[in-house]
């Protein structure tokens, strides 16, 4: 049995987000649609990171495992027939094999989002930025989003109705680059939460236009209270950019 990786991209505006599900299309059921098309074969398809409904990816994995040993040019060869295959807003990048033991989800060393808005009407980012035409503190922003680097429990930003029973994130970077008109919201950790990502946008912004401060969005990290925070935040804004691995011959 042989392991290969398969690094995928992906709009996610017209998917009921990244895992399979019933009675939905997801980006894993047209992945693995187009597999099994290809291959002649049912594979299984397993995800480093579960995006949500609408949210986009530019660098997202799947593993599979197979029988067939192949080389790296067979591979190489199999993405342009796969691509051809899949819809035009999911686009296989490369497949590549791993150690058998290597998981594309547990072996995950962290993740790399980026949240995006845009201050002026722009019919061209309209649909990957979130309109935000309000004024807004560039300080206060920057000082909400360091403060999050010194907490590990997001019981607060979890969405109703979560499965996971663990609210500890590791969060290595987490900061506001306010470059050009398009503004994003850069944070990097070992996991996150189910909207985790769109409830400290959407709340950071309350403070920018100056309707909490800065020691009531601290609060709201400490209540463990979801309903204290603003997860109105798009998905269209919110793109998965990174997910980071050990080491490994491919």
């Amino acid at each position: 049995m042989f392991r290969y990786f398969l690094q995928v991209s992906y709009n996610g505006s017209a998917y009921s987000g990244f895992q399979i599900q019933q009675n939905a299309n997801t980006v894993q059921a047209e992945s693995e649609r187009a597999l099994e098309i290809f291959f002649r074969k049912k594979y299984v398809l397993t995800g480093s990171s579960r995006t949500d409904a609408g949210v986009h990816a530019h660098v997202n994995f799947f593993h599979f495992d197979a029988d067939e040993h192949y080389s790296k040019e067979n591979l190489e060869r199999f993405i342009y027939h796969l691509n051809a295959i899949l819809p035009a807003d999911i686009v296989f990048k490369k497949i590549f094999q791993v150690p058998k033991e290597f998981h594309a989800r547990f072996d995950a060393l962290y993740r790399t989002y980026h949240y995006h808005i845009y201050r002026e009407k722009d019919p061209f980012v309209a649909h990957s930025a979130y309109y935000y035409p309000y004024i807004l503190d560039q300080a206060l922003l920057q000082s909400a989003a360091n403060l999050i680097l010194g907490h590990h429990d997001f019981s607060s930003f979890a969405k109703r109705n979560t499965q996971v029973k663990f609210f500890d994130c590791m969060i290595y970077e987490s900061y506001w680059d306010f470059t050009g008109d398009l503004w994003f919201y850069k944070v990097r950790g070992n996991r996150f939460l189910r909207g985790m990502v769109r409830g400290l946008v959407g709340t950071m912004l309350l403070v920018g236009r100056g309707k909490i401060t800065l020691g009531e969005f601290e609060k709201i990290i400490l209540s463990k209270d979801q309903s204290m925070v603003d997860f109105s935040a798009p998905a269209h804004g919110l793109f998965l950019k990174e997910v980071g691995f050990p080491d490994f011959s491919s």
